[in-house]
């Protein structure tokens, strides 16, 4: 097992267990690859930056700030350690600023594009209208999933405003002040407050995988593979999947891509953008989770588990619910003249099915919830022997 890894894979086996507070931070040993600066303010700039904060590069404007936290987030939320992003996705970020006893659960606010000004009728996924910042980017696009989508356990801070210049704005020569000017990290209790600047630091592990393979059989082997060729052994398939559903955000997201990465799921769609279907990938701990009760009863859901000498519950483990995995695409990158290198730079899951690796196949369901699905959604993948998470290269 390659060293940094161990670490990360010995922090993360406690933090599974529901604790999350500074002893599951696991941000040394990773390297920065991206900033992104949210600025709680009607108005105000959704910017990213690639050099540690010297220059930024305007993604979208703030719709409605909030100044508020929901002490009722999703189960998995618990997981993370406070003032950490607790789920990526295409259709929205979700940050955790704290634990609720009482519930059981985290506390979050929430950053969303701009389709959720209006939600959808009968949306079936986390949605907290009040605790979040709306955004006029399109989900699927710049911080949802269009190539500036952070990671599950992205610290969060606050930027102090000694040196906030907007974006596009040059630093004088000479001058040595911070780029950043000062930030300070969220802390469990934060509730956002009108005006904040709210930078997200995107720390990715070294070394990074090339690919986490999952064997489509119960008892089948969960292993990742690294560039020089070395594998390392993650866990085991506790139920497979068989059948694709109707999960929120697959709306967003293309065939073969990740919809949704938190401590409790790796969402991967299996419907072309417009459409609905999907399977989810989930720990066996939140697989007991009361929500969570049809994984046991349907088949859209891979249900997994740690080595059997590792804790018997697995909720927010690294790599594959933290810090390693977030949805990164655009359907334009197939018709742009450096094509190539933009496909390698993004996520992608295929299938093998006895024939060696294919796509994703495709598998499309009406998104109407009062419809429901047909025979076939249960079998839908039936044939998939393996499933493979490919990671970007480089």
């Amino acid at each position: 097992m390659k060293p940094a890894a161990t670490a990360l894979l010995l922090v993360l086996s406690f933090c599974g267990l529901g604790a999350a507070n500074a002893a599951c931070d696991t941000d040394g040993g990773a390297r920065e690859i991206l900033r992104l600066r949210v600025v709680n303010d009607y108005g105000g700039e959704v910017a990213a930056s690639k050099d540690g904060g010297s220059t930024w590069q305007v993604l979208g404007r703030v719709l409605r700030y909030t100044t508020q936290v929901n002490p009722r987030g999703y189960t998995a939320s618990k997981w993370v350690p406070a003032g950490h992003v607790a789920a990526t996705a295409v259709n929205a970020i979700h940050v955790n600023v704290g634990l609720n006893p009482e519930e059981d659960r985290g506390i979050v606010f929430s950053i969303l594009p701009r389709q959720f000004l209006a939600p959808p009728k009968d949306y079936r996924s986390f949605l907290s209208p009040d605790s979040s910042i709306y955004t006029d980017i399109p989900a699927g696009e710049g911080i949802f999933g269009g190539g500036w989508a952070p990671f599950v356990g992205s610290p969060l801070y606050l930027q102090t405003a000694g040196d906030a210049r907007p974006a596009g704005d040059a630093r004088p020569a000479g001058d040595a002040r911070p780029a950043d000017g000062g930030l300070v990290p969220i802390a469990a209790g934060y509730v956002p407050q009108q005006g904040d600047r709210i930078v997200i630091v995107l720390l990715k592990p070294e070394p990074y995988p090339i690919s986490i393979e999952f064997e489509n059989r119960e008892g089948g082997a969960i292993s990742m593979r690294y560039a020089d060729g070395t594998r390392e052994l993650l866990g085991y398939v506790v139920r497979p999947v068989r059948g694709v559903g109707r999960f929120e955000g697959a709306l967003y997201a293309g065939i073969g891509r990740i919809r949704a990465n938190h401590a409790g799921v790796v969402d991967i769609s299996t419907s072309p953008v417009g459409s609905l279907g999907a399977f989810q990938i989930i720990p066996a701990g939140h697989s007991l989770s009361p929500e969570m009760h049809l994984a046991w009863e349907r088949t859209q859901w891979m249900i997994v588990g740690p080595l059997r000498e590792s804790s018997a519950l697995w909720d927010g483990l690294m790599p594959v619910f933290y810090q390693h995995i977030r949805p990164d695409y655009l359907p334009g990158d197939l018709y742009a003249e450096d094509w190539e290198s933009r496909l390698l730079a993004r996520f992608l899951v295929d299938v093998e099915t006895g024939d060696g690796w294919r796509p994703m196949p495709v598998r499309r369901l009406a998104p109407d919830s009062s419809v429901p699905l047909p025979d076939w959604a249960d079998s839908a993948l039936e044939e998939v022997r393996w499933v493979r998470i490919l990671f970007p290269a480089g």
